[in-house]
């Protein structure tokens, strides 16, 4: 039987982040009880300590929010389609970032309310969990280097000069679902919030298990000791990453519709009369 997930192109660099927990569920008949199997499996627990389930979104209650269930409950509900199933490979992947984001999603919920407007705190916690890439940087003079490239939107520096870096000093790990979502049918102009993380240059000597690890420990301390805001993120135009896409040559790189020039504010001085 077709399973609505046949469509993804597995293979693919972006999803290599989640591609562990993927190949369990992939083996099994009934992915949604293949994903409380690997949950049980890994002992995963939301913020309360309560055990981690994966149930029909029909459960959930009506009138309470998704977040907040997942708060109280444990229980995160998912829908038959790519969105959601990405959502649940990330919580098998990056247990300790997706409840860290779960806990500061429910309690702005809980001070707020549901409205109109999620308010900021909620807001950047939202495009982390669905957009969100992380990027990995040696802190060193070449990932300081890299990163005010991007910063500035030096495209050509970042992606062609500095090409080599980002396989010795720099790695770009998904993370948000909505992103992977996007990437199924891939286009040049989906771009990810770029969240970035230094390391040591040992980092980059583990095994992809062990890099893992390391991100999912290392990314939730770092949420849970700062104050999300929207200007945490750099924008990376993700199939502009070295080796994530055909034909990376200048002329790509120079589609000034993806790679934006960076925008900025002219500063006048004030007029004395």
């Amino acid at each position: 039987m077709t399973q609505f997930y046949s469509v993804i192109d597995w293979s693919r660099p972006w999803l290599a982040s989640i591609l562990p927990a993927a190949e369990n569920i992939l083996a099994q008949e009934d992915w949604r009880v293949a994903l409380n199997q690997a949950a049980r499996s890994a002992g995963l627990l939301n913020h309360r300590d309560l055990p981690l389930q994966f149930i029909p979104q029909e459960d959930l209650p009506d009138g309470v929010a998704y977040e907040s269930h997942i708060s109280a409950a444990g229980k995160v509900p998912t829908r038959e389609n790519l969105h959601d199933f990405f959502n649940a490979l990330v919580w098998l992947s990056f247990p300790q970032i997706k409840r860290q984001l779960n806990a500061l999603q429910a309690a702005q919920i809980e001070t707020l309310g549901i409205g109109k407007s999620r308010g900021p705190a909620r807001d950047a916690a939202t495009i982390f969990d669905e957009n969100a890439a992380l990027l990995v940087l040696e802190n060193s003079e070449r990932g300081h280097r890299l990163l005010n490239c991007l910063r500035e939107h030096q495209w050509q520096q970042a992606f062609i000069e500095h090409r080599d870096d980002f396989a010795t000093v720099a790695q770009v790990w998904s993370f948000g679902h909505a992103l992977m979502e996007k990437l199924v049918q891939p286009y040049k102009g989906i771009t990810a919030h770029a969240w970035v993380v230094w390391v040591s240059p040992e980092f980059f000597k583990q095994d992809v298990s062990l890099q893992a690890t390391q991100l999912d420990r290392q990314v939730s301390t770092q949420l849970q000791s700062h104050t999300l805001t929207t200007a945490d993120y750099t924008p990376l135009p993700v199939l502009g990453v070295p080796g994530w896409w055909t034909g990376q040559d200048q002329e790509f790189y120079a589609d000034e519709k993806v790679f934006r020039i960076k925008f900025r504010i002219k500063r006048t001085h004030p007029v004395h009369i």
